[in-house]
């Protein structure tokens, strides 16, 4: 709980110093900013069974499918950017809620896609005998935004961008997630 409130209080000194740089020194143009965002992802996470969780009598590997909820901040440091994301997810069969936080950082790709590192915290609640656990996360993860995909006149620039990422916790297990992520 102490890393999550530490991860909290360090996003929001990043939105901070960010809202303090969001014009130039003589007023002309922006020069750093931030950009929130929130998102929803669908998925599945696959653990080995040689992880933290190992197996439940006959019912062999923990696994289950998940519906995530992401938020966080991105701050663009010209054709790259850098940023925190938390998440809370609810899983189905033998996984009853993840949550976490995270570090990004990667480049820019286009008008509003993204090429991105992740690398946070992880809290996963077993269910039907298997334990709860925390370890780090490593990811891979790309965007799309509605320009590159040829839908940019119905979503504007800023419209949703479709996210596509791979997870494994403490590298004992694979996390395929999509959905759509929303900029404001």
């Amino acid at each position: 709980m102490k890393f999550a409130l530490i991860a909290a209080a360090f996003a929001a000194s990043i939105g901070s110093a960010a809202v303090a740089q969001s014009t130039s020194p003589d007023g002309s143009e922006p020069a750093v900013g931030f950009e929130p965002y929130v998102g929803v992802l669908g998925g599945y996470h696959n653990f080995d069974r040689s992880s933290e969780f190992g197996t439940v009598g006959s019912r062999g590997k923990m696994d289950g499918a998940l519906i995530e909820g992401v938020a966080g901040v991105n701050i663009p440091l010209g054709p790259v950017f850098v940023g925190v994301e938390g998440n809370v997810a609810k899983g189905f069969k033998d996984i009853d809620w993840e949550y976490g936080v995270r570090g990004r950082a990667g480049v820019r790709a286009g008008q509003s896609g993204l090429i991105y590192a992740s690398a946070g915290y992880q809290w996963v609640n077993g269910r039907k005998g298997f334990s709860d656990e925390k370890a780090w996360t490593y990811g891979l993860g790309v965007e799309v935004g509605p320009k590159e995909i040829g839908m940019a006149g119905i979503f504007g620039e800023a419209g949703p961008r479709l996210r596509l990422q791979a997870d494994t916790y403490d590298f004992d297990s694979i996390r395929p997630m999509a959905g759509v992520v929303f900029a404001f």
